[in-house]
């Protein structure tokens, strides 16, 4: 069996919200599942978020997406859209749009209303972040992919949207080009704290943003976090991307948001530079042996890769058939001593699976732990996180 999407509606102050439902592999309708809501960004609908839904209906979820009411862009699809006018939309509309549809999915008899997640893109990010510190603890976890937390100040220097009008004499129709908007999501936002009104959820977090956005600066992330509690916030700042993800990126993103969920910390982030490059083709097969250095700074460890690690990869007819990285770091642990820490780092069935060791007693429970890693690829560098879960050493080690 295949994972099955199901359209769904619910209602808002008498408007039609459309959505779909993605309902896992061998789903039983007996059981019960951890459920996830993933809200659009700006002039979206819900199909953009297709990918993610299927990617976490593979992964035992059932994933809901939806659109906002007079949320997407005027040339969008009837069918694709949610009812309402732009021109009514705000951010306060959105927010009471995903809590409808948090009560949709609540009410259905085989989600587990103790593991829900919310994820959101840019304003739908926002927004998320705003109906979690509505609702509080029935949101287990909660993840914002470069969320707009910059719409107030956007609204207070009169750009809302990418329009351009006088703050002073805000115009009833607001022009953004693929949208219009109204005055009424101006006058919600332009003396809103972001940070005040998000900070109010309690519950873990995790935020993603591309280094390279030019829409939203990445500072709002960092400040987001620091306004969470303490440990309570993960914050990814990616290099090399924008706001927006390439497919590579999504995949990345996506094995990032899995570790959160599975309770899993960040606790080595590794940038490798490559210097070069040696192939040997033998028949039908291909060895490439890549060469790296880099380094690592992290609360755990700071140090450099020892000239150089080696990555050696092999390919039959083109397939790749075997990835295994192996190199070492000279540094200082978070006690302030000197130490090394080897990492050999192989694909194993649907994720990595890097092996530690280190001859650091501060960082001894490496040795022998249960990591996993996420790589995100740029032009000739890539970084590596290296994960632990949470409820093991790691904790025991802060």
């Amino acid at each position: 069996m295949s994972i099955q999407r199901q359209f769904f509606t619910c209602m808002r102050d008498g408007l039609v919200i459309r959505g779909a439902q993605y309902l896992p592999v061998d789903f039983d309708e007996g059981k019960s599942y951890p459920a996830i809501i993933i809200s659009h960004g700006f002039t979206g609908n819900y199909t953009d978020v297709d990918d993610f839904c299927r990617d976490f209906a593979q992964i035992g979820y059932v994933a809901f997406c939806f659109s906002f009411c007079g949320g997407s862009r005027t040339d969008t699809e009837d069918s694709l859209k949610s009812e309402g006018r732009t021109t009514d939309m705000t951010i306060w509309t959105e927010v009471e749009d995903l809590l409808t549809v948090i009560k949709y999915v609540q009410k259905l008899p085989f989600t587990d209303n103790s593991n829900l997640v919310l994820l959101g893109f840019s304003q739908g990010g926002f927004v998320s972040g705003l109906a979690a510190a509505k609702c509080g603890d029935e949101i287990k976890k909660l993840i914002m992919v470069y969320p707009a937390l910059c719409i107030p100040d956007h609204a207070r220097r009169g750009c809302l949207g990418g329009a351009g009008y006088d703050v002073d004499r805000v115009p009833d129709i607001i022009d953004c080009g693929s949208i219009l908007l109204g005055k009424t999501i101006h006058e919600t936002v332009k003396e809103m704290d972001p940070y005040l009104e998000i900070s109010a959820y309690k519950g873990p977090v995790l935020i993603l943003h591309g280094m390279e956005d030019r829409v939203v600066d990445y500072s709002y992330s960092v400040r987001a976090k620091a306004e969470y509690g303490q440990g309570q916030c993960q914050l990814l700042l990616i290099k090399h991307m924008g706001h927006g993800m390439d497919n590579v990126q999504q995949k990345s993103a996506f094995a990032a948001m899995r570790q959160f969920l599975a309770d899993r910390e960040e606790i080595l982030t590794i940038r490798v530079m490559i210097t070069r490059c040696e192939s040997v083709i033998e028949g039908d097969m291909q060895k490439n042996d890549i060469y790296f250095t880099g380094y690592c700074d992290t609360g755990y460890f700071h140090g450099a890769i020892v000239p150089e690690g080696c990555d050696k990869q092999e390919y039959i007819n083109g397939v790749q058939t075997k990835i295994r990285a192996e190199y070492t770091l000279l540094g200082i642990d978070c006690n302030g001593e000197n130490c090394s820490i080897h990492i050999i780092n192989q694909w194993d069935r649907d994720e990595w699976r890097p092996v530690v060791e280190t001859d650091s007693d501060a960082l001894s429970w490496l040795n022998g732990a249960d990591l996993t890693a996420v790589l995100e690829y740029g032009q000739n560098e890539l970084t590596v996180r290296v994960f632990a879960s949470l409820s093991g050493s790691v904790e025991g080690n802060n």
